[in-house]
């Protein structure tokens, strides 16, 4: 089912399946990919409990209890239960099942709440501990928008800015989604702007590890307006294109990255990971602006 809110300068579209993103539009312009399958059928899906790959989609947990899960999770699979409905606000409520205690062994209700103020839509990812025993998760944000987002533009007409000068020297993905600590590529030397170009995202995403930077802008080169993605909270920072030089630029906010070459498989020790003691609430947050 889908929701239109609404303030005076934005109109977003949600969809209680897999309780995403699907438009925004600010003066007639959609700026949020439109998921032609030609390139990449997502949009903005949602990441819970996980953010990338498990190594051989599997983690063993502290307790000896195992976690088999999916890239970025199952959440962005799920129906979610229609909350509450406002002008300019809607929460989405995935409670755990049977099928997701299977994958993931801990009671939890993970809320979905967007609300659209002036220009800005938040994104408040609402984690509830439901369970006797501390559980172990990840939350993440993966809009892509779209690059050119007028006739005439071009992908290469576009930057990302970061808000300060940042040094990346980002790990390489491999085909499995795992991190390769020791396979490097500098994608920032002390700079902020990042030319777009489609080359960088051959080997998948650009991946900054706790950057200096609390927001992002992607924009036409000559120009100070485009799509600002404000993360302060989140320890990495992703910048993803498809592969076949698709004209979307995401700009993804997550609080944890797929395993690392460098890292065991106990889910605890991920970079990252959020504990959630038994009948705690944690709210994490990031924004979308149209400026």
């Amino acid at each position: 089912m889908k929701h239109t809110i609404q303030s005076d300068k934005l109109t977003v579209t949600l969809d209680s399946a897999g309780a995403g993103i699907t438009s925004i539009i600010r003066d007639g312009i959609e700026y949020l990919w439109q998921a032609d399958p030609a390139y990449w059928s997502g949009q903005a899906p949602v990441m819970f409990p996980i953010c990338g790959c498990l190594r051989n989609g599997k983690a063993t947990l502290q307790n000896g209890k195992t976690v088999k899960l999916d890239r970025h999770g199952f959440a962005r699979r799920r129906e979610f239960t229609v909350k509450d409905v406002k002008d300019n606000e809607v929460t989405y409520e995935l409670v755990s099942d049977s099928e997701t205690l299977e994958a993931y062994p801990f009671s939890f209700i993970f809320q979905m709440n967007y609300k659209v103020e002036d220009n800005h839509l938040y994104i408040n990812h609402i984690v509830t501990n439901t369970g006797d025993e501390t559980m172990p998760y990840f939350v993440g944000g993966h809009p892509a928008f779209n690059c050119p987002a007028k006739d005439g533009e071009q992908f290469e007409d576009y930057v990302v800015e970061m808000e300060t000068a940042e040094y990346a020297n980002c790990p390489l993905i491999s085909p499995s989604g795992e991190l390769l600590d020791e396979q490097r590529t500098l994608r920032f030397d002390n700079e902020s702007i990042l030319p777009a170009e489609h080359h960088l995202f051959y080997n998948d995403a650009l991946c900054l590890e706790y950057p200096k930077s609390t927001y992002a802008v992607l924009r036409h080169k000559d120009s100070k307006h485009g799509v600002r993605v404000d993360f302060k909270g989140f320890d990495f920072f992703q910048i993803w294109s498809s592969a076949n030089d698709g004209p979307f630029i995401a700009l993804e906010p997550w609080t944890g990255t797929a395993t690392t070459s460098a890292e065991d498989d106990i889910f605890e020790h991920k970079r990252g990971v959020k504990l959630l003691a038994p009948g705690k609430t944690e709210t994490t947050t990031y924004s979308i602006s149209i400026v």
